[in-house]
């Protein structure tokens, strides 16, 4: 049996997903993940205020999933390990699972509604 991971492991971890738990975030990850894009062409895509961008991807830079380069005058970023492309490909996948099993219920829910009433 292995040990058990230590708690600043655990926390490291914990950390990291942190980073990514914000629906902003997510979406310049999906953005970044086809190429380094700079903080204006973000805020474009997104259409999101500069303000906002710069302080998501702040977060980003701090946990090390985002890196960026200087420009001239401008900060050009990417995704440090295109690992997290596949991290989020995954993700998708179990998020459509969840969702598929919603469907299939709200299927059932929609059939029951249909059948007459038992007295």
């Amino acid at each position: 049996m292995s040990a058990a991971p230590s708690p600043d492991l655990q926390s490291f971890k914990a950390e990291f997903f942190k980073a990514l738990a914000h629906p902003i975030r997510i979406r310049l990850l999906e953005v970044l993940r086809n190429g380094e894009r700079s903080v204006q062409e973000l805020q474009t895509r997104l259409d999101l205020d500069q303000s906002i961008v710069s302080q998501q991807l702040a977060i980003l830079r701090a946990k090390n999933i985002v890196i960026a380069r200087k420009e001239g005058t401008t900060v050009r970023y990417e995704i440090r390990d295109p690992l997290v492309g596949d991290l989020l490909d995954v993700a998708r996948r179990i998020f459509n699972n969840q969702l598929a099993g919603t469907q299939t219920m709200l299927r059932e829910l929609r059939q029951e509604a249909r059948r007459p009433a038992r007295r």
